[in-house]
């Protein structure tokens, strides 16, 4: 199947696990959810109330009726971020934001009158927690920020941002989707409101799939109005979770292969699957430095970092260098801006965009050997 380096935009492969249970469903099944009382759609009732209380007890949350399913994490900020902000209000977020909160945001500006402070980081993309708590103003509304960056793997001190968050009274948003499968998450020991995901990441999961946890009372007003299964003859949508922020069909053969991911990595632990992904973050890291003409930027300390390694080749597109990987030697690296300018702004790099190696459970020491010696052969 070749080399798989581009984790950070999807996990691939995917557990047996995961496959099976869709088509399990797809096959044996096949009903909706919340839309008939025969036992094959309770059965699928059942199923994606279990997908609801596995997911909260991964992130250590205790009520799965505020896990709200989306299509994936994109759709889980715009419903945070939607249903939160208003005329005139104030948000505070990152320098290393992915387009799916950044365009939000922007179009917002537009939209609604909204004003954004977009906290410095370093280089390396390490955030100063006190520049956020100079940044809130009387209508700040949202704090907003990445768990981890899709383009210089940094991982942010979001409990610390959170315990400001809380002493303010401002919700926090916090975008998983880099982190959620391959980091410990604790909604309540990091005190986050909001938790955007991913189901097609690291959770390992089907594409299609993610939410939003509401760890919070804050009102969050729904993005889509329509059918919820229940309560049909009322005229408005309902305003208890899930109903509230759930519309329309759920995509339940997707849920049922997110169930068996979250199961599986309980299953195989968060601490093991984040101990071997760092270890081969480090040894990329080491292995790099011996590419002629390498430029690597963030952190060179994996414990910074999740398995995102960012870098160009002196003299050569990044494209035409992934071209080259792809064709000639069957690795598969992702190049561009990554959908992040922010990040790369950052970095000097918003012109040329760079090489991305995203790093998963399944990639083994001997990828990263294999992707050295094609990137100098490269340049002969």
């Amino acid at each position: 199947m070749g080399i798989y380096l581009d984790n950070a935009a999807t996990s691939y492969p995917k557990p047996k696990v995961v496959a099976n249970a869709v088509y399990d469903f797809m096959i044996n099944n096949g009903t909706s959810s919340g839309r008939g009382s025969y036992q094959k759609a309770m059965e699928s009732d059942f199923l994606v109330y279990n997908a609801r209380k596995e997911i909260a007890s991964l992130f250590n949350f205790d009520d799965p009726k505020r896990v709200i399913f989306t299509s994936n994490v994109t759709e889980s900020l715009n419903l945070a971020i939607r249903g939160i902000l208003k005329e005139g209000d104030h948000v505070v977020t990152s320098s290393l934001e992915h387009n799916a909160v950044w365009r939000c945001l922007k179009t917002l500006e537009k939209e609604r009158k909204i004003s954004i402070t977009k906290i410095d980081a370093t280089k390396e993309g390490h955030t100063n927690i006190e520049e956020i708590n100079k940044s809130i103003r009387d209508n700040t509304a949202l704090i907003i920020f990445t768990h981890a960056s899709n383009v210089l793997g940094t991982i942010q001190p979001i409990k610390e941002i959170g315990r400001i968050a809380r002493i303010r009274k401002i919700p926090f948003l916090v975008d998983a989707a880099q982190t959620a499968g391959v980091l410990p998450i604790d909604v309540k020991e990091d005190n986050i409101d909001l938790l955007a995901f991913t189901g097609h990441k690291s959770l390992l999961g089907p594409m299609g799939t993610g939410g939003l946890l509401i760890n919070c009372e804050y009102n969050i007003e729904p993005l889509k109005s329509g059918g919820t299964g229940g309560d049909s003859a009322y005229e408005y949508q309902p305003d208890y979770y899930p109903n509230k922020l759930e519309t329309g069909t759920l995509n339940v053969g997707g849920i049922a292969g997110l169930l068996e991911s979250v199961k599986y990595i309980k299953s195989e632990g968060i601490d093991k699957i984040h101990k071997k992904e760092t270890e081969i973050t480090k040894y990329a890291l080491e292995k790099l430095r011996f590419v002629k003409n390498m430029e690597i930027y963030g952190p060179k300390k994996s414990d910074d970092i999740l398995g995102v390694i960012s870098f160009n080749i002196k003299g050569m597109r990044a494209e035409d260098v992934a071209y080259v990987l792809d064709s000639k030697y069957d690795i598969m690296v992702r190049a561009g801006l990554h959908c992040a300018p922010s990040a790369h702004d950052l970095i000097g790099t918003k012109d040329i965009g760079t090489l991305r190696v995203g790093i998963g459970y399944f990639n083994e020491k001997e990828d990263i050997d294999k992707l050295v010696y094609a990137l100098n052969k490269i340049q002969k």
